[in-house]
């Protein structure tokens, strides 16, 4: 069975109760967080889809809605988009997951891109192969999700990141649209968290090809397998929680780096840690961060 351990599950739960605990009356500093972490997430979901933007770049284009050199008009949209359906998420953390919103947010992300696609679902002859996958038959795509939307709003014993892991992976082996679904896919997986009051999650681009991609591979293999994902959902949102956590308790941040040098420990060590979420460190702009005690 796809699952954590308890130790791991009893930890989130007490990062989770901790931070439900701090964040009343503070969703001012909670919004700033998550306003500062959005280029952050705009970029790494769409270099996931090889988007060629950098981190500053696409900074400037939420900031500004202005070009930061000569990139395809398709690229600025891209940002811009992803970015309004993130945008709108966060002011509607209980939006229902359901058919039609998953269509709305799709009809956002790909607005002045392509308006044959967006809002709809993949049919007739519009097949579609992601590596050695073959997604089913665009026919099939509206039964398909409609019985994973049911299984996953369904009551079942399955811990609810296995059930988040579950549905991304499936999803992503649905691939309903055209274009367009592995930030829609990213984009659910942050409202499923929402929707328990839990903070947005980034899955990073960098090392996608063994950290990401791979996974899907495994599931597409063996349909039983998404252990993968339900570990790497457990360690993001350990680390959302610790971020955020570090700033209600109003804790110095220092950079990893200095907290080895202060302590006389390893800096590999704690990197390794860090990854592991085994100290309460996190990522800003690429960098591993940690509240001082």
């Amino acid at each position: 069975m796809p699952m954590i351990n308890k130790p791991q599950k009893d930890y989130i739960n007490q990062l989770g109760r901790e931070y439900h605990i701090l964040a009343r009356g503070r969703e001012g500093l909670l919004r700033l967080i998550e306003q500062r972490e959005l280029p952050e997430m705009v970029y790494n979901s769409n270099a996931i889809e090889n988007s060629t933007l950098t981190l500053k770049e696409t900074e400037k284009i939420l900031l500004e809605q202005k070009m930061p050199r000569e990139i395809s008009a398709r690229e600025f949209f891209e940002a811009r988009n992803l970015g309004k359906v993130q945008e709108y998420l966060a002011q509607n953390p209980a939006l229902p997951l359901n058919k039609e919103n998953i269509l709305f947010l799709h009809h956002l992300l790909l607005n002045d891109i392509d308006d044959d696609i967006r809002g709809r679902f993949r049919h007739g002859s519009e097949w579609v192969r992601i590596s050695r996958h073959i997604a089913p038959d665009p026919q099939r795509v509206p039964e398909l999700l409609a019985k994973l939307l049911d299984e996953y709003h369904g009551a079942d014993e399955l811990y609810f990141l296995a059930k988040i892991a579950r549905f991304h992976a499936e999803f992503e082996s649905i691939h309903p649209f055209c274009d367009g679904n592995g930030r829609i896919g990213r984009v659910l997986l942050n409202l499923q968290l929402s929707q328990r009051g839990l903070p947005p999650v980034i899955i990073q681009n960098k090392n996608k090809q063994k950290n990401y991609y791979a996974l899907f591979t495994e599931y597409q293999n063996d349909k039983n397998k998404y252990t993968g994902f339900t570990e790497l959902l457990a360690r993001l949102l350990t680390e959302s929680l610790h971020k955020r956590l570090a700033y209600l308790r109003s804790q110095k941040i220092i950079k990893l780096t200095a907290l080895a040098g202060q302590t006389g420990q390893n800096v590999s060590a704690l990197l390794n840690k860090a990854r592991r979420q085994t100290i309460p460190a996190f990522r800003e702009r690429g960098m591993w961060l940690i509240g001082a005690a």
